[in-house]
């Protein structure tokens, strides 16, 4: 099917439903498919709804729920009839507040019986919140809806291609998020174009592990499957344990993931190594950040399937350009070919550059929006001759393929997530020991990139590393968190007084590579906590030796490897513990202090008050 001029979301689930009302579309595991039919069906029912609360086409509607088929449903409803903000359910409640502040949405949709915090901030800025009920009885992805508004007359109308569909918040060069605007044209283009390079058939089954509030989910796996006809497989959120499961019970025949996620399935290969021969993949692909050739080389040998990289943004609606699928040839180093928007490179001056030069990665197309919202002057920075800027460096080769060689923004792309540097300074300069701070990008094995802070303390002031993790940690979702704090007599700067953010972490080499490997005393497990807790490490870290001062973070863990040791620590003690707790106790000896002091009834509770929020977090209980 093609995009016609006034395709819209709408249009395309009529249409797909009309051909093939029986067809599977949305699976989930172990719940019965929602058909092409029904899913019309639920989405004209959003719609409804919404008509009836009195939301207009031009009505912005955030969401705050759980990954999972409804999510998606929910998405695709909204969209259909309004605007679909979705937010990170892993906000803090003060990031919420200036979402909910910066969008204006007419009302928030949340599922009934969590995200209690966030309904509080809702009700707080006079928005109406609407609770998802999922219908657990019936196909995946069914729910229903209600809430606390008073039915109204709407003006709703049939959307058109060029009305708003999406917005997401995507941190730019400064501390203030931008408000993305994506149109249905945008959307089902750059779906469209997916599904192009991917051949994508009807018989083709997505398994979808990424988050349903980041463009890499919504479009790379959701509506690229949907425009193709094909089905998806919505899980509740990317688990490297369950992965192979999945595999095995759902038949999937492609997934999509950021590199982060691929190097966990490969800790996990040689635990499932005839899972990983009796698979029905035909393709692996990978976006939203550079992945390692080695793990794309590794990725090719277990599965014995092509690895695709595409290299894509939420201004582009995802996808700008990716490798071919073979015969097509494949460049590892390259993030391939135009996809879609038409790729160049281009000077300072506006002047596109030919093969071989090095400059700003620039593009334009169907897929592209036309503007950030609120900030008009923000388009003219960002456009050039209708050109947009995207910040990344880099240089076409003779064949068309793209070669990025860094980045002209400073923002930070830890595992697929942006990170404004000002916004993680704005939060840790709050701290009363703190004067001064700049964060910056330092290079981490598997998120590609980490937060990294350098701080100069007022004078006769004290504070350490670990006590402004926790106080960013109160302010920031885990992903903003830096994972190392490095302490300095003063900040360089420019002749204009400008900190130079880019190069910083080169500059502070050494002070990096003291904090991240100081030398200390090993000292080996002694109490049975102690030598459970450093066997999960062991086995999650790969790493034979844990000693009782070893830092988490500082031995390679990341938020995916947090979240296996606290699902293991949830079994071998059988309490309950957030993943924040990981952020704040990093060693075995804190850890195992914490877990015995809650086995005896003693422990302040300070880990308890967090536990209400464990499912806003993605934990599994």
């Amino acid at each position: 099917m093609r995009c016609g001029e006034n395709s819209t979301i709408l249009g395309l689930l009529r249409a797909r439903a009309e051909r093939h009302a029986e067809a599977v579309t949305i699976r989930a595991p172990g719940r019965r498919s929602l058909t092409w039919g029904e899913l019309l069906g639920q989405v004209e029912s959003v719609v409804g709804f919404l008509t009836g609360g009195g939301i207009n086409r031009g009505d912005r509607i955030a969401t705050v729920l759980p990954d999972g088929p409804e999510m998606a449903v929910a998405f695709l409803g909204v969209a259909a009839g309004a605007i679909c903000a979705p937010l990170n359910p892993a906000y803090s409640r003060s990031e919420f507040g200036f979402c909910l502040s910066d969008l204006n949405p007419k009302a928030l949709i949340v599922q009934s019986g969590m995200n209690a915090a966030t309904t509080r901030v809702a009700q707080e800025h006079d928005i109406q919140v609407i609770e998802l009920l999922p219908n657990s009885e019936g196909a995946a992805g069914t729910f229903t809806l209600g809430g606390n508004g008073q039915p109204q007359t709407s003006l709703l109308g049939i959307p058109h291609a060029n009305d708003v569909a999406l917005i997401l918040h995507t941190s730019g060069t400064t501390s203030r998020p931008k408000m993305v605007p994506l149109t249905h044209a945008n959307l089902l283009a750059s779906a469209g174009n997916i599904a192009a390079t991917l051949r994508l058939a009807e018989e083709d089954r997505c398994l979808n592990v990424m988050p349903l509030f980041h463009i890499h989910g919504l479009v790379g796996a959701l509506l690229s499957s949907v425009f193709a006809g094909a089905s998806v497989i919505c899980t509740p959120r990317f688990d490297s344990e369950q992965f192979f499961h999945w595999l095995e019970t759902l038949a999937p025949t492609w997934y999509t993931a950021v590199p982060t996620m691929h190097h966990a399935v490969l800790s996990r290969v040689r635990s499932n190594p005839e899972l990983v021969k009796r698979h029905a993949l035909r393709f692996i692909r990978s976006s939203s950040s550079a992945m390692p050739m080695r793990v794309i080389q590794e990725l090719e040998e277990r599965f014995r399937v092509p690895v695709i990289e595409a290299y894509g943004m939420t201004e582009a609606a995802h996808q700008m350009t990716s490798n071919p699928l073979p015969p097509g040839q494949r460049k590892l180093g390259s993030v391939g070919m135009a996809a879609g928007p038409e790729v160049s490179i281009m000077d300072e001056l506006g002047n596109v550059l030919s093969p071989g030069r090095v400059g700003e990665i620039v593009i334009r197309g169907a897929n592209v929006m036309s503007g950030y919202l609120i900030s008009p002057e923000s388009v003219d920075e960002n456009f050039e001759r209708g050109w947009f800027r995207t910040g990344d460096q880099g240089y076409l080769d003779t064949d068309g393929y793209l070669f990025i060689t860094g980045r002209l923004k400073e923002m930070i792309n830890r595992g697929g997530e942006k990170i404004a540097p000002l916004e993680v300074e704005d939060v840790i300069l709050h701290h009363r020991a703190v004067a001064e701070a700049i964060a910056f990008a330092v290079p981490h094995e598997t998120l590609g990139e980490d937060v990294a802070v350098a701080v100069v303390l007022r004078e006769k002031a004290a504070a350490t590393e670990r006590e402004l993790q926790q106080f960013v940690a109160a302010h920031l979702a885990e992903f903003k968190i830096p994972g190392r704090v490095v302490f300095v007599d003063e900040i360089p700067k420019s002749a204009t007084g400008k900190p130079q953010r880019l190069g910083f972490a080169q500059s502070l080499g050494h002070l990096l590579f003291l904090s991240e490997h100081g030398v200390r005393e090993f000292l080996a497990p002694q109490t049975p906590a102690e030598k459970t807790l450093a066997a999960i490490w062991s086995q999650v870290l790969g790493i034979e030796r844990i000693g009782v001062q070893d830092n988490f973070f500082a031995l390679g863990g990341d938020s995916l490897r947090a979240t296996l040791v606290i699902s293991r620590v949830r079994q071998a003690f059988q309490i309950e513990f957030p993943l924040r707790s990981l952020f704040e106790m990093e060693t075995v000896k804190q850890l195992a202090m914490a877990i015995t002091e809650i086995q005896a009834g003693t422990h302040p509770g300070a880990l308890a008050d967090r536990l209400p929020d464990i499912e806003s977090l993605g934990v599994r209980k």
